[in-house]
C-alpha cells in the first residue's frame, strides 16, 4: 500500500531521472542554445499549482547531504516572472539545496506560460512516481476545471488511459478522513475505489479500520463492500429478493462498474427495476454515453 522510500543507494545516477523532463518540452527553436545559469536561490519560488504537496523530510535530508558533497547534478527548470523566478521542475532539488545552505542553484530558464508550467510539473512528478493518488486526482481536476481540458486531453498529456483519469478523479468523492488515509499510504487507491460503493460513513470507517488492522487487500475490500450492499438490499426489500438474486445482481453491478469506470447500482423491484450510473461532470457523462454508443 504505502510506497517504499527510495534512498540514495544507487549513487549519483539516482539523482538523474531516466526520462529527462527536457525531452517532453516543446521548444519552438530546437537549435536554441539553452544555457545553464546560476540563480540566487532566494529569487526562486515554488509553483503554487505544483501537484506534489508533500515532501518526505528524511529523503530531503539525504538529498541535501548529497548536494553538500557533490553539488546539484541536474539543473532545475524555472520560468521568469517580473521580479523573480518560478519553479517548473525540480522543487525537491531546490528544497534540498536550501537545506544544504547553497546560495545559488543551477537553472535552465524557460519562456513558458503558466499552463505549460503546470503540465510539465505534473508530467515530471508522474514520471518519477512522486505523487500520491489524491495529488494525482487533484492535478487532473485542476487541468479540467480551471483550464478546460477534457479527460481525453488529460489522458494524452500524462500518458494514461481515459478510464484511469476518471477513476482517479472519483477518489475526490470520498470523505476527508478516507482521503487522508490514502494520502498517508495507509490504504491504496484501489481500496478507495472499493470504499466509494459504501455510502454510510460509519460503515466505511469501520471497513477502513479493518483494512488497516488486518492488512486486507483490494479484493477482500470489494467482497466486504458487496456483502454490505447485499445486506442493505435484503433489509430494504426482503420479500422480493433472494440471496441468489442479490448475488447475481451484485456480480452484474461489478461488471458494469468495471465497464463504465464509475459507480453503478441496480435496484430490483417485484416486476421492474432500474440501473443507476453515476457520472461526475459533463465530460464524464459524455465519456459514458460514448461507451454506450460504442464510439
Amino acid at each position: 500500500m504505502a510506497t517504499k522510500k527510495k534512498g540514495l543507494g544507487k549513487g549519483l545516477s539516482a539523482l538523474i531521472p531516466d526520462d529527462p523532463i527536457e525531452e517532453i518540452l516543446k521548444i519552438e527553436d530546437e537549435d536554441k542554445d539553452e544555457r545553464i545559469v546560476n540563480i540566487n536561490i532566494s529569487l526562486i519560488k515554488p509553483n503554487e499549482n505544483q501537484p506534489r504537496k508533500e515532501f518526505d523530510e528524511e529523503l530531503l535530508l539525504e538529498l541535501s547531504q548529497s548536494i553538500k558533497t557533490y553539488g546539484v547534478i541536474q539543473p532545475i527548470i524555472v520560468r521568469k516572472l517580473e521580479k523573480n523566478y518560478e519553479i517548473v521542475a525540480g522543487e525537491r532539488r531546490w528544497r534540498a539545496a536550501k537545506k544544504a545552505g547553497l546560495k545559488e542553484i543551477p537553472c535552465i530558464v524557460k519562456d513558458m506560460k503558466e499552463l505549460d508550467s503546470i503540465k510539465i510539473a505534473l508530467i515530471e512528478n508522474l514520471q518519477r512516481q512522486d505523487l500520491n493518488p489524491i495529488e494525482e486526482a487533484e492535478a487532473f481536476e485542476e487541468l479540467m476545471k480551471n483550464h478546460g481540458f477534457t479527460q481525453e486531453e488529460v489522458a494524452k498529456i500524462v500518458g494514461k488511459s481515459r478510464s484511469y483519469i476518471a477513476n482517479t478523479i472519483r477518489l475526490l468523492k470520498l470523505d476527508d478522513k478516507t482521503i487522508s488515509q490514502i494520502e498517508e499510504g495507509k490504504i491504496s487507491s484501489g481500496h478507495g475505489r472499493a470504499l466509494l460503493s459504501i455510502d454510510n460513513l460509519k460503515e466505511r470507517e469501520n471497513i477502513t479500520k479493518e483494512i488497516i488492522d488486518k492488512k486486507l487487500n483490494v479484493r477482500d475490500t470489494e467482497r466486504m463492500a458487496k456483502e454490505i450492499k447485499r445486506e442493505k438490499k435484503s433489509t430494504d426489500n426482503v420479500s422480493s429478493n433472494t440471496f441468489l438474486e442479490d448475488t447475481i445482481i451484485s456480480d452484474i453491478e461489478e461488471r458494469l462498474i468495471q465497464y463504465f469506470g464509475t459507480k453503478v447500482q441496480i435496484s430490483k423491484g417485484k416486476n421492474k427495476g432500474k440501473i443507476e450510473i453515476e457520472y461526475y461532470g459533463d465530460e464524464d457523462l459524455n465519456r459514458i454515453i460514448e461507451i454506450m454508443m460504442g464510439e
